[in-house]
């Protein structure tokens, strides 16, 4: 068979990527629509005393706040999830607590290698997986048992969970990327990021800068990983340099 004709799976791929690229877009538009038309609905017919001057600057707050994250989350998610799976974490929500540490303990387990097809096909299915057991377990143990549950309670109780839930959830998240990505060197920079900017900058420079805390510890992790790399794996053999 010649090597320019494309094998089943290439076409198979090839099918699958158009297919996920035409419905990806197409649903994602109208998840657009809905949760915009929402809000604009209730203010053209409403009769809310909002004006458009109000609404576009209340867009305009929310922009300098959350837009750097419009822009930091797709960059950072993508190699590890993949073109289709995107369009999934993105529809559903809650993606560096629930989504992505699926996806990572589904890649791990048939150890697939992030960029990888075998991960972008396990992404999808762990976020199927995930949205499944989510939808599941919220009906059953939120719906049902919740407020039971919260009801018979201690007060003390309720406030220590309110206090540490969090904060596991995340701690939970940043152990499991650390041993996934299993690049110590990155680990330490940012987790010596994270704790000057939250322990020393926020209290110091004020309320404003802590809306942008999270965008100063990627930009600020991203660039000190990219100086402080190992550059023992940029230094070419001694075959290498024989062959060139």
């Amino acid at each position: 068979m010649s090597a320019d004709v494309p094998t089943a799976q290439e076409a198979a791929y090839s099918q699958y990527d158009r297919t996920t690229s035409r419905w990806g877009r197409i649903t994602m538009l109208l998840v657009l629509l809905l949760s915009v038309g929402a809000p604009l609905s209730l203010v053209a017919f409403g009769g809310l005393p909002i004006t458009q001057p109000e609404l576009w600057t209340g867009f305009l707050a929310v922009a300098a706040v959350f837009g750097v994250i419009w822009v930091i989350e797709p960059v950072t998610y993508y190699p590890v999830l993949g073109p289709a799976a995107m369009y999934q974490t993105f529809m559903i929500g809650n993606i560096a607590n629930k989504l992505l540490p699926a996806v990572i303990v589904a890649q791990d387990a048939i150890e697939a290698k992030p960029g990888t097809r075998r991960a972008e096909l396990a992404a999808v299915m762990a976020i199927c997986g995930a949205a499944v057991v989510h939808v599941v377990s919220l009906a059953i143990l939120v719906g049902v048992l919740g407020t039971w549950l919260v009801s018979v309670m201690p007060d003390s109780v309720i406030a220590v969970a309110r206090l540490y839930i969090f904060p596991a959830i995340i701690g939970a998240v940043v152990v499991q990327l650390a041993a996934y990505v299993k690049q110590p060197r990155i680990t330490v920079i940012a987790l010596a990021v994270g704790i000057v900017v939250q322990l020393l900058l926020v209290p110091n420079l004020g309320e404003t800068f802590g809306y942008f805390a999270t965008a100063v510890v990627v930009l600020a992790t991203v660039i000190l990983a990219w100086f402080l790399r190992s550059r023992r794996a940029e230094q070419p053999t001694d075959q290498t340099a024989d062959d060139t």
